[in-house]
């Protein structure tokens, strides 16, 4: 990420959120009607509490979760964010960090209406040292 670039502002309070503890604080920079969407596994969350709750339930399942940011750019209410993806999956033999790329339709630039992650879940458990068919314990 080159110094003179200015990310926005939502785009670095996402990424605080995805590293921090509290998942509710990645609730709260969402519309209450808002969507996030894992194309990796196929999942929508709508809502701050059930985005919330995604966030809960990652941290419970995935040591060190984080995203880092590379770069994020804004146009009107949209922001493509580069990001590394990366953490070590409970039970796993080793960690993973992948690519990421996510959009996010924001409103009035403060709060998000929509976000799509796009990663390769293929590599997160090539990476991590599990088989292309494992799934999370229930």
């Amino acid at each position: 990420m080159n110094a003179a670039t200015t990310l926005p502002e939502i785009a670095i309070a996402w990424a605080a959120a995805w590293n921090g503890d509290n998942a509710d604080a990645l609730g709260a920079l969402f519309t209450t009607d808002g969507t996030y969407t894992d194309h990796a596994i196929g999942a929508t969350m709508t809502g701050q509490e059930q985005i919330s709750g995604w966030k809960a339930r990652t941290d419970a399942m995935i040591d060190d979760a984080a995203v880092k940011l590379v770069t994020a750019y804004r146009s009107g209410n949209r922001v493509t964010i580069e990001a590394v993806y990366a953490g070590h999956i409970k039970g796993a033999p080793t960690p993973f960090a992948v690519p990421m790329a996510t959009l996010l339709d924001t409103r009035d630039d403060l709060l998000i209406t929509a976000d799509r992650d796009y990663y390769s879940l293929a590599a997160v458990l090539a990476q991590s040292g599990l088989p292309a068919d494992w799934t999370p314990a229930s």
